[in-house]
């Protein structure tokens, strides 16, 4: 009965150390994470400033068209891209789109 017991136990051990080991490991992400992050990381000067921004470079953006080029340009200014969706101008689904692209830079004084 006692060996019994001592060799139940000894198992266990055995399975907590390994599955603990297992956690234990740097986990590898994907490459394909990585550069999606990289990606992510859209540098300053490639975003399109919404107060300063021509009727084109509004359009070339996702979901953009004539018409929500105008309402950007008529609501302006803007003091965080997210006024584009306080003051209704794009509804949500397209700010979604565009949020990543656009900035909303503040003239120096």
């Amino acid at each position: 009965m006692k060996k019994q017991l001592s060799k139940m136990i000894l198992a266990v051990l055995i399975l907590i150390l390994g599955v603990s080991g297992a956690y234990s490991q740097p986990q590898d992400k994907p490459a394909a994470t990585k550069s999606t992050a990289a990606q992510a990381a859209t540098k300053a000067s490639d975003l399109v400033d919404i107060n300063s921004a021509t009727k084109d470079q509004l359009k070339a953006l996702p979901g953009i068209g004539d018409a929500y080029s105008q309402k950007i340009i008529d609501g302006r200014p803007y003091r965080v891209k997210t006024d584009l969706l306080n003051k209704k101008i794009v509804p949500a689904a397209t700010y979604q789109k565009i949020k990543a692209s656009i900035i909303a830079k503040q003239p120096k004084s």
